[in-house]
């Protein structure tokens, strides 16, 4: 297992208030629909275990005017597939989005394939966009009699600016007279220096910080002509933020990811390895030839524990920064699995000032 050890500054450097905030009304929506994925090389779905596939190729042809009542289909380059994708905002009708399709039945790969048209809605059940066109699957899947390879995820693809939107957001920016900042990480430090630099920047009152999350912009009071306008001048004004100090760690792959704002009390750090070890080598007994006997089986069994020598206590100062910490993580000789227990340890003993995230 590697060991990652990333300092990030929690007020390292300035940022743009477009990568901080976002905009009240400036967004995306997701949408979704339900459709099929044809041309596949016999890797499609099995109807019989994926009966919902057999109900959707029938009201497809029924509309494209071919009568199938009765009829048995056993097609294998046939896939339903979820489709989604995500409407930015401002779209406009004829222009086109990309969008991901996802196998949910038994289908091996959508390599190849082609995904029919598909409707695409919102949560509030309109029609937004629709989608056709050839798949690009992430992968790739090859089987035998006696093993298969799978390589990827050969049941999902893309399919770039593979939807063309159909209906537009009724919403007109335009008419705006106030806005709304949200902070992507809620901060009242990062809120009020938000204010500050807005404030400065056209030299009366334009923006206020209601609490930790939300910046408040008087769009009438920038006399820049248009919301548009204003907005284009705002959110590329740049900021200092200010987070609480944090360390993150990734059990999985040993990654710590630590603020350069984490502090420790002083503390007594040992660190040390006991070992159990069992192990069984049964003795088989054989009875003399031509003996009336029989094989016994007799069990054996060695038990050890071993203790490693540890690096014994070692004393971690008062206000030690980022760089210390890890200084003396690595001095302790610590695999990144026992350097992840030493900060949670540290942590529950309360000498650990920062917020804790376990992924």
């Amino acid at each position: 297992m590697t060991s990652l050890f990333w300092g990030i500054g929690a007020s390292g450097g300035e940022i743009r208030l477009k990568d901080l905030v976002e905009f009240d009304g400036v967004r995306g929506n997701d949408l979704i629909g339900y459709g099929l994925v044809v041309g596949l090389n016999g890797t499609g779905d099995s109807i019989r275990n994926s009966p919902f596939t057999e109900e959707i190729m029938a009201n497809i042809l029924e509309r494209l005017g071919v009568n199938v009542a009765g009829e048995l289909f056993r097609p294998k380059n046939v896939a339903a597939v979820f489709v989604t994708a995500s409407l930015p905002p401002f779209a406009r009708v004829g222009g086109q989005i990309d969008v991901m399709v996802s196998a949910i039945g038994d289908s091996k790969s959508l390599l190849g394939g082609t995904l029919i048209m598909t409707p695409l809605n919102a949560a509030d059940g309109q029609i937004y966009a629709v989608a056709q066109g050839t798949v690009i699957a992430g992968g790739v899947s090859v089987e035998g009699d006696a093993g298969s390879v799978v390589q990827g995820v050969p049941t999902s693809g893309v399919l770039p600016a593979g939807a063309r939107v159909e209906r537009e957001i009724d919403f007109d920016f335009s008419t705006l007279t106030a806005l709304r900042l949200a902070l992507r990480t809620p901060d009242f430090t990062t809120a009020l220096r938000i204010e500050t630099v807005i404030n400065d920047r056209y030299g009366r009152g334009v923006a206020e910080a209601q609490d930790s999350g939300t910046v408040r912009l008087n769009l009438q009071t920038t006399r820049a002509g248009s919301p548009a306008r204003a907005m284009a001048q705002i959110e590329n004004l740049t900021v200092t933020p200010q987070n609480r100090a944090r360390v993150v760690v990734d059990q999985s792959s040993g990654t710590i990811v630590m603020g350069e704002d984490v502090r420790i009390s002083e503390v007594a750090v040992s660190q040390g390895g006991l070992t159990l070890r069992v192990q069984e080598d049964p003795l088989v007994v054989q009875p003399n030839p031509f003996a009336n006997g029989r094989s016994v089986v007799v069990p054996r069994t060695t038990a050890e524990i071993e203790q490693d020598p540890g690096t014994g206590l070692a004393v971690v100062p008062s206000g030690t920064s980022l760089s210390e910490v890890i200084a003396g993580l690595n001095a302790l000789g610590v695999t990144p699995r026992d350097m992840i227990d030493i900060l949670k340890t540290i942590k529950a003993a309360g000498a650990l000032h920062a917020e804790f995230v376990v992924q």
